[in-house]
């Protein structure tokens, strides 16, 4: 039997001219860096998701803004299959901190990278850095409507 897709949100955090990149690799099983987020719960927005991944990963409190990203992956050996919506975000408390722990024990490496420093590492998706370094507004911004309860 096929296990359902996941779907996931993530947050583009550029603070101060970089961006906000985490290690879910507990232990330094992998050096792969992506943006932060996770699973999303059933009954919250993906805004309200994303603003506890962000928080429980990194310890900030942001704010979501737009919808700038959906990226797809799967593991063609596997039946794990994932949706990424990516949001840009900005940070409204907090600063970015290597000693904060995720109580998840999922992020233990969090840090802010300049496009060439993100461009050294491996990360995912492979469109990272032209998503958070490309020109403001290159790409036409996506309508989204916040979770809405069904209509009878």
């Amino acid at each position: 039997m096929a296990k359902s897709v996941r779907l996931a949100v993530r947050a583009v955090i550029l603070h101060q001219g970089r961006l906000l990149v985490v290690n879910a690799w507990p232990g330094g099983v992998s050096d792969l860096w992506c943006a932060p987020g996770g699973g999303v719960e059933r009954g919250a927005s993906l805004p309200d998701n994303l603003a506890r991944e962000v928080h429980e990963e990194c310890g900030l409190r942001i704010a979501v803004g737009a919808p700038c990203l959906i990226n797809e992956f799967h593991d063609p050996r596997g039946s794990f299959h994932q949706v990424d919506i990516y949001f840009r975000a900005t940070i409204t408390a907090g600063t970015p901190d290597a000693a904060w722990r995720d109580p998840a024990g999922v992020v233990d490496q969090r840090r802010l990278v300049t496009e060439a420093e993100l461009r050294a590492l491996r990360f995912k998706p492979d469109t990272l850095p032209d998503l958070a370094f490309g020109a403001e507004g290159q790409a036409a911004q996506a309508l989204y409507d916040p979770l809405e309860p069904i209509i009878r």
